[in-house]
């Protein structure tokens, strides 16, 4: 008999096992009166030196780290070769002979593990992300206000405009976050990266590319119809929408702002000198 009972509550921890593992996320819970709010990440007040989210159950504190030089050149000498190129396709049209590359710093290839989406059995995920730099907070009137004024300029001033801000890169952005857009997720739509940041926020962000980085970061969701948005959250919104707006051409809503926190970068570049994901950050 005592037997029987053993077996019977094995089975049932294993049905109940199973049932959790395929559990999916139900994406209407993410969504209040047309907007998501993010309850397991929160933005660090001007001059922390930490972030502070929520993960395997707990509050905790996670460095801040900056990028390392070695970031900033590569990243902004790709930068530099998207302009190149652009301009020559203004210059040439189909007779240019090059076109953009998909890889370098603007494509960044994010990890997320949260919660499963319906149609799938798998938590984990990754995705594509167009990624860029977000100005430190005491240039981010100015850089929204220059924007601004020029985003109906024509093109080749645009990418002039564009190749000063990345010439000074170090003066005008955040060391410590890259920012990005969630383009697709809204009420009765969410994208498997969207229900796992705003489930937990951990992530892992890498690019394809020699040299090539990997940052473990921490990210925030940003609704631009969130009442609650600090300041600096809905200039963050604002710029980057702004951002996208200005290379893509102008659309009809502000989407999601996904801040992405460093709290500690890799040198993953191959090869005999290649870091080999060698930890750069402290």
């Amino acid at each position: 008999m005592e037997r029987l009972i053993v077996l019977f509550a094995m089975s049932l921890l294993t049905s109940l096992s199973i049932s959790f593992v395929h559990a999916a996320a139900d994406p209407a819970s993410l969504w209040t009166d047309g907007y998501c709010v993010q309850k397991t990440a929160q933005t660090p007040p001007a001059g922390a030196q930490a972030v502070t989210a929520y993960i395997d159950g707990t509050w905790k504190d996670f460095p801040l780290v900056s990028f390392p030089q070695s970031f900033w050149d590569w990243n902004r000498s790709r930068r530099m070769e998207y302009l190149d190129v652009f301009r020559e396709m203004l210059e040439k049209g189909r007779e240019a002979s090059r076109s953009p590359n998909l890889a370098g710093p603007h494509n960044g290839i994010v990890a997320t593990y949260g919660e499963a989406r319906k149609d799938s059995g798998f938590k984990l995920n990754n995705a594509v992300k167009g990624m860029g730099f977000i100005p430190k907070a005491e240039y981010m009137d100015e850089l929204i206000s220059l924007l601004t004024k020029t985003k109906d300029s024509p093109m080749d001033e645009r990418l002039s405009i564009l190749e000063g801000l990345y010439t000074k890169a170090e003066q005008y952005f955040a060391a410590d976050r890259l920012v990005s857009l969630e383009l697709y997720s809204e009420p009765g739509f969410a994208t498997q990266t969207f229900i796992n940041q705003m489930i937990n926020p951990a992530c892992v962000t890498v690019f394809l590319d020699i040299p090539t980085f990997k940052i473990k970061q921490i990210a925030r969701v940003l609704h631009p119809s969130d009442p609650k948005l600090s300041p600096y959250e809905a200039k963050v919104v604002q710029y980057v929408n702004l951002i996208h707006s200005y290379f893509h051409g102008s659309f009809d809503r502000d989407f999601i702002a996904v801040l992405y926190f460093n709290t500690e970068v890799y040198d993953s570049s191959p090869g005999r000198t290649g870091g080999k994901g060698t930890k750069l950050s402290p």
